[in-house]
């Protein structure tokens, strides 16, 4: 019997949900696989995907894939307990991308050598298991600062997309907190007291990140200009649509079973 899911903040909720329903992430009958790290951004995902499941007017499946990159320091095996507590299906994948880095990487970050480790590994058993939707867990802050990552760094505008086919067309990806704050997300793990574990990324954590300064920066500018996450959802929301029309074409023909859901009071 599953652990009934904690109550989820009105706002928080309702922004998640107007994003998957805009955006038609999730569709009747679709298979979708989430990415969980351990961190309290996926776990809170899991949280919001199965308030939906419950409520939505259509059905969907939902299960979680944990990567777990072999570290010492930090193991996420005490997922598997948590999940079968929820009664979520879930695919636990060892993998030794630490040392793979270490023997593999040429002038690249471990945070990027890692992402694509692990991205790799989830398109992989979502092939091998028939999952059509992949959900990730990345919010409005990670998206600024990838988007100023790539900016300063890569000469690019780009940053991460909300909704988008991979590049061999068998997999959506989504990620429906796009618009969520970071903020939301840790108030909320903590008064729901998810089984957060600290440091996911030990690598990056032992030695400090581009991203982190770059959060640093973005902070001391909020501060002085508290609207300032508004404005760059309302700025980068060309760059998140990137790929939208495409992922949607793949799509069948029938209305969008979002008609249906009532995403103005929280419900789905």
């Amino acid at each position: 019997m599953s652990n009934p899911i904690p109550r989820l903040p009105k706002k928080l909720i309702k922004t998640a949900i107007k994003t998957m329903a805009k955006y038609r992430m999730v569709n009747e009958g679709d298979r979708v696989l989430l990415g969980v790290s351990g961190g309290k951004d996926s776990l809170t995902l899991l949280q919001i995907l199965r308030h939906v499941q419950r409520h939505a007017p259509f059905k969907f499946e939902l299960a979680a894939i944990t990567i777990d990159p072999q570290t010492e320091g930090f193991s996420p095996a005490a997922l598997k307990d948590y999940m079968a507590k929820l009664g979520v299906t879930y695919h636990y994948v060892e993998a030794p991308i630490v040392e793979l880095a270490n023997e593999h990487m040429r002038g690249d970050s471990y945070c990027a050598f890692c992402a694509r480790m692990k991205r790799g590994l989830m398109y992989k058993t979502a092939r091998e298991l028939g999952y059509n939707v992949l959900a990730l867990g990345q919010h409005l802050d990670d998206i600024a600062e990838s988007f100023l990552m790539s900016a300063f760094h890569g000469g690019k505008l780009n940053t991460m997309k909300l909704h988008y086919l991979n590049d061999a067309g068998d997999v959506r990806i989504i990620r429906p907190l796009g618009f969520v704050r970071e903020r939301q997300l840790r108030e909320f793990a903590l008064e729901a007291r998810l089984p957060v574990i600290v440091e996911n990324c030990p690598a990056c954590f032992s030695k400090p990140t581009e991203r982190q300064r770059l959060k640093l920066l973005l902070a001391d500018e909020e501060g002085q200009h508290r609207m300032l996450f508004k404005s760059l959802g309302q700025a980068l929301r060309p760059l998140m649509e990137d790929g939208l029309d495409r992922a949607l074409a793949a799509l069948d023909k029938q209305p969008s079973p979002w008609a249906q859901a009532t995403a103005e009071d929280g419900g789905a």
